[in-house]
């Protein structure tokens, strides 16, 4: 039995310690704010509740297979419900599309329907492109540690193409709409389209096969099902306690240095940004953090349009709309995140495009870029995207260190949910059981 400390207690380090305190470790989890989750949480005032991350997921499949290999399976927990519609996009044109979740044959229909016959079929025969290269990033590089030694030739030269988003959609669709659609994820994720490589255009693959699917009460209720599970897990958390850095001995980690003293270690997770530790900043220096978005979280009054849970509207930045939060009778709970170059006030920008709510403010919590580095340590969204060489230049699942292994949104495909629930897994098959 190994005594694993885990660095960071959001998903990619709440998911690793579950499933290696399951394999018979003894786990301990360091993690600088007060609670667990991380950026996926709630936040509340004067009765609304906001989730302060993502509010679905795409792959359910992920977390249904942590909580099953952690103890009890997820649906004897909470339920998972399908979004529907999986969003509303918005266009600078006036156009609006409300795209379906997990059905090719649905969305072609939706497409066409929304932005003109003809453009439904190139839609979905663009998102098709990706199950092919799914299917070999899925074997080689999100379900097992990547390897070049063992990872197959065409997946190699898929990780080593030099072609990126901008170029590919735009060499594929002449109509800005479905460009917008299709660079969607990366904008206001904080990407640069010119950047990130062309394969990663496979989120859409995967919304459009597997669905979106929430939590009712919000998805932030996963941190506490987190937390819950790690108790019955006897997995001890450290909340409030900041980590400093790894102490490494001759053969491996020997305690990872904390603001309230050593904690004694024989394995090392690191699940937060590698650039806030020593021991580990000079093998990432060549990455950069991703800027999070601007986030508006609004408490609204009776009287305001009805919306998808997801709206976005697309325009010099990417303004996304989230209404699902619970609310008293008759209200709203919605945020709104600024992606891309948003630089106004989010209420300001959102009533220019129609969506008007200034009237409709009740209370109203508005959160930096800068604000929200500082508050979880580190982006919450991961590395940011630098061209091919990204793929190298972030950890891999056993880092540089010996006996030290990543996970989260700083390693593997970044912060989108399954990935990050993926790299749990791979930390558990690294470390082994007991």
């Amino acid at each position: 039995m190994a005594r694993v400390v885990v660095i960071g207690g959001g998903l990619g380090g709440c998911a690793s310690a579950a499933r290696l305190a399951k394999l018979g470790h003894d786990v301990t989890v360091v993690e600088s704010l007060p609670r667990l989750g991380g950026v996926v949480g709630s936040l509340e005032q004067d009765g609304f509740r906001w989730d302060t991350g993502p509010a679905a997921t795409a792959v359910p499949a992920v977390l249904r297979d942590l909580f099953r290999k952690s103890g009890r399976p997820l649906d004897k927990e909470t339920d998972l419900v399908p979004v529907e519609p999986m969003r509303e996009h918005r266009f600078p044109d006036g156009s609006r599309l409300r795209l379906p979740s997990g059905s090719r044959a649905d969305q072609l229909a939706a497409v066409d329907e929304g932005l003109g016959l003809g453009l439904g079929r190139q839609w979905v025969d663009y998102v098709h492109t990706f199950a092919e290269p799914w299917d070999r990033l899925r074997r080689d590089f999100f379900e097992r540690p990547y390897s070049p030694a063992v990872a197959s030739p065409e997946t190699r030269g898929l990780l080593r193409s030099r072609t990126m988003m901008h170029k590919a959609v735009t060499r594929r669709f002449k109509d800005p709409r479905l460009r917008m659609m299709a660079l969607h994820h990366v904008v206001a994720g904080g990407h640069d389209p010119r950047n990130v490589p062309a394969w990663m255009g496979l989120v859409d693959y995967l919304e459009q096969n597997f669905g979106t699917w929430t939590i009712p009460g919000g998805f932030g209720v996963l941190a506490d099902l987190l937390t819950k599970r790690l108790a019955e897990r006897r997995v001890t958390v450290l909340t409030g306690t900041r980590a400093r850095d790894i102490g490494m001995g001759p053969e491996g980690p020997a305690a990872v240095l904390t603001d309230a003293g050593p904690v004694v270690a024989d394995r090392v997770v690191v699940a937060a940004d590698p650039r806030q530790l020593p021991a580990l900043a000079r093998h990432v220096r060549r990455t950069r953090p991703v800027p999070p978005p601007t986030v508006t979280h609004l408490g609204l009054s009776a009287g305001v349009p009805v919306l998808p849970r997801e709206v976005v509207v697309h325009g010099e930045g990417v303004i996304t709309v989230l209404t699902g939060g619970p609310a008293p009778d008759g209200k709203a709970a919605w945020t709104l995140l600024g992606g891309g170059r948003t630089s106004e006030d989010l209420v300001q920008a959102l009533a220019r495009t129609g969506i008007d709510v200034r009237d409709a403010v009740e209370t109203r919590i508005d959160r930096s870029p800068r604000e929200l580095v500082e508050h979880y340590s580190g982006s919450p969204a991961g590395v940011l995207w630098q061209g091919r060489a990204t793929v190298g230049d972030r950890l891999s699942t056993a880092t540089p260190l010996p006996h030290v292994y990543a996970a989260g949104a700083h390693t593997g495909g970044g912060g989108w949910v399954p990935f990050v629930g993926l790299t749990a897994a791979l930390v558990a098959e690294a470390v082994g059981p007991a």
